[in-house]
């Protein structure tokens, strides 16, 4: 049994904004599936897979981000999981847009949905699939920005994160850490920066002057 917690705000008006890719990944997940959310008391949505041969929990916290923890603590305290059965698929600011991570603890690098749960759970031993959303262009206040709805120029990419992120979860449940990380840590979909010219390129355009 593994629990996949996907971090995001309840509610239609943040379904597309940044803070929400988290629920995009295992709503992915779920689709794929074919599996329904039904609601598990007031602070989550839950849904059941089978990845491979494991039994998978994906949860939606209905809690508001800050407070996740109060939707994650109580599952992973009921299945009686270890740290290395959670996964929380979140957002990350700190990661240009395009960038994938795949992690085992540590701190929560200002992330108020994993701050949270390591708040409740007591301990920071649980994997993250972190997704990057970019620091906020100049005169954005973060708050702002991860509350921000994604930009049409971005929805070609922002398709592939969900869908190798949703690849990622199959990867992390059936197959552990150490694969997953060897498959997707550090997957950049951010275009290639075009090459600068050479010296030679510089001077190919150069026309000699003839001599008199």
């Amino acid at each position: 049994m593994k629990v996949v917690v996907g971090l995001g705000n309840p509610g239609t008006q943040y379904a597309q904004t940044r803070h929400n890719v988290g629920w995009l990944v295992v709503d992915e997940v779920a689709r794929r599936a074919g599996a329904e959310w039904r609601k598990e008391g007031k602070d989550a949505l839950l849904t059941e897979v089978r990845l491979g041969t494991e039994k998978v929990v994906l949860v939606k916290p209905q809690t508001f981000m800050n407070t996740s923890g109060r939707a994650v603590a109580p599952l992973v305290a009921f299945y009686k999981l270890e740290g290395t059965d959670l996964l929380a698929v979140q957002d990350d600011l700190d990661s240009p847009f395009g960038l994938l991570k795949v992690r085992m603890g540590g701190r929560h690098g200002g992330q108020n949905g994993v701050r949270d749960i390591i708040r409740l759970l007591g301990h920071d031993a649980f994997a993250r699939l972190k997704i990057g959303i970019s620091r906020p262009p100049a005169g954005w206040e973060v708050s702002d920005w991860v509350l921000s709805r994604w930009r049409p120029e971005e929805a070609a990419t922002l398709a592939e994160l969900v869908r190798l992120g949703a690849d990622a979860v199959g990867v992390w449940a059936t197959a552990g850490l150490a694969d997953v990380q060897l498959q997707f840590n550090g997957t950049d979909l951010r275009p290639a920066p075009a090459p600068s010219p050479s010296a030679e390129q510089q001077g190919a355009g150069d026309v000699p002057t003839p001599l008199s």
